[in-house]
């Protein structure tokens, strides 16, 4: 019934139309092409919907924030810093202080003397006080033991400063999906690290230790090693990351540098820059060799350089291969090369001396070579914290192993990786920036 009423009304709606049209100086089959053409501008609103549903989604940032460079940076310097107060913990003998594992509970220092008597009571029950620390007091006991506090609660602080940022970075489209990947990577070495320090300490808290004459209460220089290395990952993976990254922003920012992209790619600089990788290894090779004697107090041996033993080169044959070591196993001799402390300080001073001699020969060779400026000042940043760390290594050794020489010998470890990864940075080629 609807439908019939509105078909009588359409010859009047039809007329109507026409008259309106007529008014305006047009014809009906002149309006229907008025009316296609008109149509857009009669509906802007409904434009800017349909212009806004068809857009595409904005490109993603070609390089990461500035500040995430900025960041990865000062957590490297984080780092660095623990890095240094682990050597001076172990150095005080003081890792074994605290016996339990709380990640949380664990941040608080104890504060009362009930609370401090039973960190006590709970220390006299490990090895460690019954062969190193005898008859300790309790304020020894609490100078050792707020060495290691410290060390771990730097740690902690580390994973907040890491971890709640990187979190924020990523939420908030800070960082590219190469990014994402990085950082996820330093946060699991972040992680094993501090799984690492524990299996560390449990292995220096063994009873067994106890039970033999001749055991040392100390960590497995193994897992001493392994925490150190995990230590110069993190502080290398956080360092490139943020020069990469502020360097990409820079050349996001400017005008593309053909002439120091072209100076990059030359053949002499890539093949420098390779033997510079190289070199970081055996740099942190040489730092890692380092570690294991602190773990054997292999240091405390043959205070003297260049010679071994008074007027040898080297010590006897016996004392660098002996069967002890092998543990009644005849196939198990090659243990002299990581548990004897006479053949692993030899180890290190072999391995730091060829380390400076190559560093050295690259210096030289680089002098000659058309390096930019940051990498050149790199260079010889690298063969002057090389020089100072043979130094400071020779100075630790024939004085005894005192702690000042000892803990500055580890920090310019790490700063002369850092020269070498930094020079190293300065000679990769420039990324191209879309």
């Amino acid at each position: 019934m609807l439908g019939l009423r509105a078909c009588a009304r359409l010859p009047a709606l039809v007329g109507r139309a026409n008259f309106l049209l007529a008014a305006r100086g047009l014809s009906w089959r002149h309006s229907r092409a008025h009316f296609r053409h008109s149509r857009p501008s009669a509906a802007p609103g409904l434009l800017r919907l349909r212009a806004l549903a068809t857009q595409a989604a904005p490109a993603p940032a070609p390089v990461d924030a500035p500040i995430v460079g900025y960041w990865s940076l000062f957590c490297a310097s984080m780092v660095f810093g623990i890095v240094v107060w682990g050597g001076l913990t172990r150095l005080t003998e003081s890792g074994l202080s605290i016996v339990e594992w709380k990640p949380i509970t664990g941040a608080r220092l104890p504060t009362s003397d009930r609370e401090w008597d039973d960190e006590f009571a709970k220390y006299k029950q490990f090895p460690e006080y019954h062969k190193v620390h005898i008859g300790i007091s309790l304020d020894d006991f609490k100078r050792i033991y707020f060495m290691e506090w410290f060390h771990r609660n730097i740690g902690r602080l580390f994973g907040v400063v890491y971890l709640v940022p990187a979190v924020w970075f990523v939420a908030s489209g800070r960082v590219t999906r190469a990014g994402r990947a990085k950082l996820a990577g330093m946060g699991g070495l972040l992680l094993a690290q501090g799984a690492m320090g524990w299996y560390m300490v449990t292995s220096g808290l063994d009873h067994a230790l106890a039970e033999r004459a001749d055991a040392v209460p100390r960590v497995s220089q193994y897992r001493l090693a392994a925490h150190l290395a995990l230590a110069y990952m993190l502080y290398a993976g956080l360092s490139l990351h943020g020069w990469g990254v502020l360097r990409a922003n820079r050349l996001a920012r400017s005008a593309p540098a053909a002439a120091l992209r072209a100076q990059l790619e030359l053949p002499q600089v890539a093949a420098f820059r390779w033997r510079i990788a190289a070199a970081a290894l055996l740099v942190a090779g040489t730092c890692l060799s380092g570690a294991m004697v602190a773990g054997l107090d292999a240091g405390l041996l043959y205070n003297e350089f260049p010679l071994m033993g008074g007027d040898r080169v080297l010590p006897p044959w016996r004392e660098l291969w002996h069967e002890y070591y092998a543990r009644g196993n005849a196939d198990a001799m090659w243990r002299n090369l990581t548990e004897n402390p006479a053949l692993v300080q030899l180890e290190h001073r072999v391995l730091a001396m060829s380390t400076f001699f190559v560093l050295s020969a690259l210096w030289w060779q680089g002098r000659r070579l058309p390096l930019p400026g940051p990498a050149r000042r790199a260079l010889h940043a690298m063969y002057a914290l090389a020089a100072l760390q043979v130094g400071l290594g020779v100075s630790t050794l024939v004085n005894g192993v005192p702690i000042a020489n000892a803990s500055a010998h580890q920090a310019n470890s790490v700063l002369l990786l850092a020269a070498a990864l930094r020079l190293f940075h300065t000679l990769r080629p420039l990324p191209r920036i879309r």
